[in-house]
């Protein structure tokens, strides 16, 4: 029970973030990406903030011997760079270049009752599945 309340508040808090950042709406993130136009540099600080204080949490975070809720730290161990991870931020930066939208935008402005974000979440999911398809059946 305390995970599930924990995950929701954490949710909350990091939906309005993203509003209060503006990072839900697409418009603003485009505007952000479109250096060679009406580049608005108002969410490099949003991500500079949040990178800071995501540094900072996560030394103190890391000196516990184990998480609250859990019993052990799940972190990634791989430092490689391959075509896997190439590729797949390749698409997802094209993909948030186009529209606008990552996941966690796309799931918070859903919450403001828009229709354009639930087809976006929608096409994501498709995204999910054609990539469980290719990587389960052919690799």
């Amino acid at each position: 029970m305390k995970h599930n309340i924990l995950a929701l508040i954490s949710g909350l808090l990091f939906g309005l973030g993203l509003c209060v950042s503006e990072m839900a709406s697409p418009t603003k993130v485009l505007d952000f990406l479109d250096i060679s136009g009406h580049w608005d540099p108002s969410l490099a600080l949003v991500m500079g903030g949040a990178v800071g204080v995501t540094m900072l949490a996560f030394r103190l975070v890391l000196k516990r011997q184990s998480p609250i809720f859990s019993a052990d730290f799940k972190l990634s161990c791989s430092s490689s760079v391959d075509k896997r991870l190439l590729l797949g931020a390749s698409l997802f930066g094209i993909g948030w270049g186009l529209i606008g939208y990552c996941p966690g935008p796309v799931i918070t402005a859903l919450g403001f009752g828009l229709t354009y974000p639930l087809f976006v979440l929608l096409a994501m999911i498709a995204g999910f599945m054609v990539h469980r398809w290719v990587f389960e059946r052919h690799l």
